[in-house]
């Protein structure tokens, strides 16, 4: 598991999802992330094809800044008043 990617999904849900999303699935071609894009980008309640939508945009557009910038979203939304609820 890394730091900053996709959030780990369950195998079920993974298999249900893909159903709808065919693209659902190279969120495994990263590393699970502890933190991610759509973790701060979105919010608690985000739909799957939003989630996929920012996973996508990480994995496409990795670079290092987007990860120091992602921990940096991320540790605002930690300590943030209910926000993203």
């Amino acid at each position: 598991m890394s730091i900053v990617g996709p959030r780990p999904e369950r195998p079920f849900f993974i298999e249900e999802i893909s159903r709808d999303l065919p693209d659902f699935r190279q969120r495994l071609a990263v590393k699970a992330g502890i933190t991610g894009l759509a973790q701060v980008s979105g919010k608690c309640r985000t739909l799957p094809e939003d989630k996929l939508k920012f996973d996508l945009m990480h994995i496409t557009n990795y670079s290092l800044m987007l990860d120091l910038n992602t921990l940096l979203k991320t540790l605002g939304v930690v300590f943030s008043r209910g926000s993203h609820t």
